[in-house]
């Protein structure tokens, strides 16, 4: 690994490219926080990908990407007097001291569901922090990963089942409030029940520390894995998937299933 020395040379070289960009090349120069906004979106799943498919190669570059828009950011800014690049570490540094006084004050925490606890204790005590526990959560969060933090942040508060097993009575109770619906064809109050149904399921997913977004997304992949053996195989056998039966493209379903995929 490389020394400290060589790390802050390194960013210090990328800064200097990235302000000789700023003046030198046309689309660089007429970059503004909100032509870059949707590209950063884009970067930043483009590195959960590669998280979710430990692809450490991309990993790294990702991760260049994602560097690359936070110093642009702060360039802007710093082109407006708002503020720099130093700034932007500066108050990071002194919120990640404030906000673990276990390291490096006298407060204790030994384990990692305490430092929780105090993070989200800390945060709305800050001058500029959150108003409220959930007022954190950015509105703009899908809506799986949403419902994921609120659960966290309320029961950093202590709003939380008192055993994780209870969690089970409530999702029974979700299923048939969603069935009652369905079955009343209320297509209004099924997808409502739908909503809480999937909100306990997210939160029975939590208890069990499992990721929801992650689980979900190695599906979505094993099921593209599955799909795309179906169809080369249909297509390698001049058949059309269209004019199948479901009992022929489950047996191709399974033979994928058999092969790991």
């Amino acid at each position: 690994m490389h020394t400290k020395e060589e790390k802050l040379e390194a960013f210090g070289r990328f800064l200097d490219i990235l302000d000789e960009l700023r003046v030198k090349c046309p689309w660089d120069r007429k970059q503004t926080n909100e032509s870059l906004r949707p590209n950063t979106i884009e970067e930043v799943y483009e590195l959960c990908d590669a998280l979710i498919k430990n692809d450490k190669k991309n990993i790294c570059k990702e991760l260049g990407d994602v560097l690359l828009h936070v110093a642009f950011y702060a360039k802007i800014a710093s082109e407006t007097g708002d503020f720099d690049i130093k700034d932007v570490c500066d108050r990071l540094s002194e919120k990640l001291i404030y906000r673990h006084p276990h390291v490096f004050g006298e407060i204790k925490a030994d384990t990692a569901e305490k430092v929780s606890e105090n993070w989200e204790q800390l945060k709305l005590k800050e001058k500029d922090g959150n108003k409220s526990v959930l007022s954190g959560v950015p509105d703009a969060l899908p809506s799986m990963i949403k419902a994921y933090r609120i659960q966290d942040k309320a029961r950093n508060v202590g709003f939380d089942w008192e055993q994780r097993e209870q969690v089970w009575d409530k999702v029974k109770e979700e299923i048939g409030e969603f069935q009652a619906e369905i079955d009343s064809m209320d297509r209004d109050k099924a997808e409502a029940e739908f909503g809480d149904l999937f909100f306990s399921l997210i939160n029975t997913a939590r208890l069990y520390h499992i990721n929801p977004d992650n689980a979900l997304e190695r599906t979505n992949q094993k099921f593209i894995r599955r799909f795309n053996y179906l169809e080369e195989h249909t297509l390698k056998e001049g058949k059309d998937l269209q004019h199948m039966s479901l009992q022929e493209m489950d047996a191709i379903w399974n033979e994928a299933k058999k092969k790991g995929l």
